[in-house]
């Protein structure tokens, strides 16, 4: 069946184009939105979304400003990126161990021989513990610098001076 017609039936909320239309695209919806969201179960919660919502919105598609895809495309990463700033997905994050994010970090209180993966093991552990623990917070667990401040009990200057300066001491190790 013609693209054009199936999408005007799908605007008509003609069901079974709406079963093609979503086989045709929910693989590549659901690829673009795990690369935003990084969880499979999230990914299709949101792919779900998208469909509904481009059944409730098909209305307002119109072919003379761009294809079919595209404006599905739109709905799925701007869905996805919602979700990524959405405090409940905010706070899954938050209580993850670190090694989901990059399979860095063991456990939840150090870094340790997993860190040499990525041939930084010597680097970190050279860091003072102070260090260790922003860097750990801020870039392997997600915090933003306000809620690392809370977590530590520090001032949220102090966590942005360590920070600037833990990375500084980092990059001139790994580069000199």
């Amino acid at each position: 069946m013609n693209l054009d017609i199936l999408v005007e039936k799908f605007k008509q909320k003609d069901e079974k184009a709406f079963e093609t239309l979503y086989a045709m695209y929910s693989e590549s919806m659901h690829g673009v939105i795990f690369n935003i969201v990084r969880n499979n179960d999230i990914a299709e919660e949101v792919m779900q979304d998208v469909f509904i919502k481009a059944w409730h919105k098909s209305d307002t598609y119109s072919s003379q400003k761009g294809r079919f895809f595209t404006w599905i495309l739109n709905i799925a990463r701007n869905a996805a990126i919602d979700k990524t700033r959405s405090k409940n997905f905010k706070k899954t994050k938050q209580n993850l161990d670190a090694s989901f994010f990059v399979d860095i970090i063991e456990g939840h209180d150090s870094l340790d021989d997993k860190t040499d993966a990525i041939g930084i093991k010597g680097y970190v552990n050279k860091l003072a513990k102070k260090c260790i623990e922003v860097i750990e917070l801020l870039y392997f667990k997600g915090y933003t610098q306000t809620e690392a401040s809370e977590t530590l009990n520090m001032p949220l200057g102090t966590i942005k001076t360590r920070n600037r300066n833990c990375i500084k001491e980092l990059r001139n190790m790994v580069l000199n």
